[in-house]
């Protein structure tokens, strides 16, 4: 009970502070690494390039290769035009529940994880706890990008990862890869009248879009099959677009966002390659050889790698042994876990919370299920006494 409700304490500071992915998170990782250094931890803030945003790294334990990491970010979705019944901001703990924003996704894994970071620093450990706080996850997954970038510079890397994103302490194996652009077609505006001395940007655009849908229709009839998602293939999604002004104007600049949802084994990557390729074979030379300036752009939005861990895993069999379920599941949404993998770690998601609960307001997790995940971590922090 003591370490619960010093998670609960830790919880409530955290959800104190409005790190809503637009806000810098910096006084959060300042409260996080004065927390940890003072129980002895040491910690590597990391700011990305603006300055605002920052990572921490903490290792508890012996700078050797082997050992676990947690991961969790800090950062949350906006509070604006949901119906909170009280201050976001402010914990109220009532009936077992906990509320608040970031108390499920996820501040509520970050409070479990620094509660056991102080208490392995109060033992002996054989192999090093790596305690991973990341921004951005909600946005960019820029955070977890640049983590995973510098983690070797700190340490030998730790045989194994739990990101503790909400699953009701239940093992997820594997998620589909994530991965969004902005695109933007530049033209030649005129008269529709002359329509030959114009370069429709907006037609442009719907050619691509289009071949984007038939792209989804090929995965949707006879990509490839994994059975553990929903839907259980690749799927690709053009979700905005604008372009022109009124009908008599050809437009000059026309933009839209799209996303694919890769489950692993595909590449989102590739999906780009194939539209890129497309609009500068078939799409782009007839308005280029109009206006030689006309263009088509493509900027990243976001991009998070698939995770497949096999069922048979030997950190799947420990975390089922660990938390008490047997099963191991699949879902569509991405995490930061897959940059963990692709560093040759065997990476896991497993936290308290109900993913329903994600992004919602009056968003919650249980007591019940902190103390469950205060369990876990110490089962853990005993193996690597051992």
């Amino acid at each position: 009970m003591a370490k619960l409700e010093d998670a609960i304490r830790l919880l409530a500071r955290l959800v104190a502070f409005d790190t809503t992915s637009r806000n810098s998170n910096l006084a959060l990782i300042d409260f996080v690494q004065a927390e940890l250094m003072a129980h002895g931890v040491a910690c590597h803030v990391r700011p990305d390039a603006s300055g605002r945003k920052a990572n921490l790294h903490a290792i508890v334990g012996p700078a050797v290769a082997g050992g676990i990491a947690l991961s969790g970010h800090v950062d949350c979705v906006p509070v604006e035009g949901q119906a909170w019944l009280a201050d976001p901001f402010t914990l109220r703990r009532a009936a077992g529940r906990l509320t608040g924003r970031g108390a499920c996704d996820m501040k509520g894994f970050v409070a479990c994880m620094m509660v056991a970071g102080m208490a392995a620093a109060e033992r002996e450990l054989a192999r090093p706890l790596h305690l991973l706080f990341t921004f951005d996850e909600e946005t960019t997954f820029a955070g977890a990008r640049q983590m995973a970038a510098e983690m070797p510079a700190d340490a030998p890397l730790p045989a194994m990862c739990i990101v503790g994103e909400p699953t009701s302490m239940a093992p997820v194996i594997a998620h589909k890869g994530y991965a969004s652009w902005n695109a933007r077609v530049t033209g030649l505006s005129g008269h529709s009248s002359r329509y030959d001395t114009t370069a429709n940007a907006l037609s442009a655009a719907a050619e691509a879009v289009a071949w984007l849908a038939a792209q989804g229709r090929g995965f949707a009839a006879s990509g490839r099959r994994d059975a553990g998602f929903t839907p259980p293939h690749t799927t690709v999604h053009a979700g905005t677009f604008q372009a022109g002004t009124v009908l008599n104007i050809v437009p000059d600049l026309a933009e839209f966002t799209f996303e694919v949802r890769a489950v692993p084994g595909d590449d989102p990557l590739a999906v780009l390659a194939g539209l890129q390729a497309h609009m500068e074979e078939v799409v782009m030379p007839p308005l280029q050889a109009v206006h030689p300036g006309c263009v088509a752009e493509f900027r990243e939005r976001a991009f998070a790698p698939a995770l497949g861990l096999p069922e048979g895993h030997e950190l799947t069999l420990l975390t089922q042994r660990l938390t008490g379920h047997n099963h191991a599941s699949r879902v569509s949404y991405g995490t930061e876990a897959g940059f963990y993998a692709g560093l040759g770690i065997p990476t896991i998601v497993c936290g308290p919370g109900d993913i329903a609960q994600a992004h919602q307001p009056e968003e919650w997790v249980t007591e019940a299920d902190m103390a469950a995940c205060l369990q876990h971590l110490a089962r853990l922090t005993d193996m690597l006494a051992a």
